[in-house]
């Protein structure tokens, strides 16, 4: 690609960080309990303090200690979603950042933003989230060797972009090989809810194997909260230097002024104490966006193409190297256009995976499962309530549509 080709990209959008892909939606109507919360709220005019009030941070505590991570209140921080706690973070601790490759959109900007370096690591064969220790190892040292500064490793639990869960070994070992190079672990475990089959895969925190040396940081969008109320809460640990990140954490939140509005934390603090409403509908929207997405992952293999098998979030990460030949026959020759010819055929966001610091020649996508579910918001709640969305006619017609344009490219 010249460059005048990559000026003109980003001159359409395709590059600059405020274009960059959103992470997948649920695609589902608001829960009425938590609009009644928030409305009953609506009239609060007294801001949240920095970090959050009592009876928000509390909740969270409550919401860690039923997944056996015991909690203090004095240990938690709330903000306006997980970009501006992770921002806070990150700006408190310091140093350079080791993430796996691939991994979500809006990491690699949040360390670059800070005028950070970020240096990515491959994941395992067998899933996403997490860098495969012995590369972390040694990327670390080549680092280090090149007068980099790497004190923190940001990882993930359940994994946008790869729809993946860790499994407790390799989670395991990616600790062991942090603390062996002495890096202090962030968890993103927003999309630890969203599990698809949560009695058949076990999800474990870093917190619970490097309790000194890990912070958890959970968006409520993930599985609680619309993402148009952001809300996110961060765990430190129980030490004097837990102590010390969360008082530089709450610094740089007061000094950019990130609070969360004082409805939203109302909301926020229902939806983290988990009433009988708000779990029932987290447990069967990811039962949902789950089946969805064991349909779409049978129509990117049947055409030839690689995946791994969905098991969080709304999402599946295609690979579709193996149709190269196909995909070059119509112009298609990395990523960032593999994005474009497929997001246009099938007129929804399709971001490559350039987008998750994955490689720009590998032709990878990741696809979402919301749109799926249909196109309004009544199409949407059915799928919801069926006891088979997949024989509803707008859901079988949408994963119809995605396994024609697919084989439109094998051809």
């Amino acid at each position: 690609m010249s460059g005048t080709e990559g000026l003109q990209r980003t001159a359409q959008g395709r590059g600059p960080v405020r274009y960059g892909p959103l992470a997948p939606q649920p695609g589902l109507p608001v829960l009425p309990e938590l609009t009644s919360v928030i409305a009953a709220a609506a009239e609060r005019s007294a801001p949240e303090p920095a970090g959050g009030g009592e009876p928000v941070r509390a909740a969270a505590c409550r919401h860690w200690e039923r997944r056996g991570l015991a909690t203090e209140p004095e240990h938690v921080a709330a903000g306006p979603g997980a970009p501006a706690l992770l921002l806070a973070l990150l700006g408190a601790f310091g140093g350079d950042v080791m993430l796996p490759r691939p991994c979500p959109a809006w990491w690699t900007p949040q360390v670059r933003l800070l005028g950070r370096r970020a240096y990515h690591v491959p994941t395992p064969a067998e899933c996403g989230g997490v860098p495969d220790p012995y590369a972390l190892l040694e990327t670390v040292r080549r680092v280090r060797a090149e007068g980099g500064d790497p004190r923190v490793l940001l990882l993930s639990v359940a994994d946008d972009p790869t729809a993946t869960v860790p499994p407790p070994e390799l989670l395991r070992e990616a600790c062991e090989a942090a603390e062996s190079a002495g890096l202090f672990v962030v968890s993103d475990e927003s999309w630890r809810d969203t599990v698809h089959r949560p009695h058949e895969t076990l999800v474990l925190s870093p917190a619970e194997m490097l309790p000194d040396d890990a912070a958890v940081l959970l968006d409520l969008s993930g599985a609680l909260l619309p993402a148009g109320w952001p809300a996110a809460v961060v765990r430190f640990p129980g030490t004097p230097r837990g102590t010390w990140l969360q008082a530089r954490t709450l610094d740089m939140l007061t000094a950019t002024g990130a609070m969360v509005a004082g409805p939203v934390a109302g909301a926020a603090a229902h939806a983290l104490d988990e009433p009988a409403a708000v779990s029932g509908r987290a447990r069967a929207a990811a039962a949902l966006h789950g089946a969805v997405a064991a349909a779409a992952h049978r129509e990117v293999l049947a055409v030839g193409a690689l995946a791994l098998p969905p098991q969080a979030g709304r999402h599946l990460y295609a690979d579709l190297t193996p149709l190269r030949e196909g995909l070059a026959g119509q112009g298609v020759r990395d990523a960032m256009e593999l994005e474009d010819y497929l997001g246009g055929r099938l007129g929804v966001p399709t971001p490559g995976g350039q987008r998750f610091a994955d490689e720009l020649g590998a032709l990878r996508v990741r696809l979402s499962t919301g749109p799926l579910l249909g196109a309004t918001p009544e199409e949407r709640l059915a799928a919801l309530t069926a006891a088979d969305p997949l024989g509803l006619d707008h859901v079988r017609g949408a994963l119809d549509r995605l396994g024609s344009v697919l084989a439109g490219l094998a051809s």
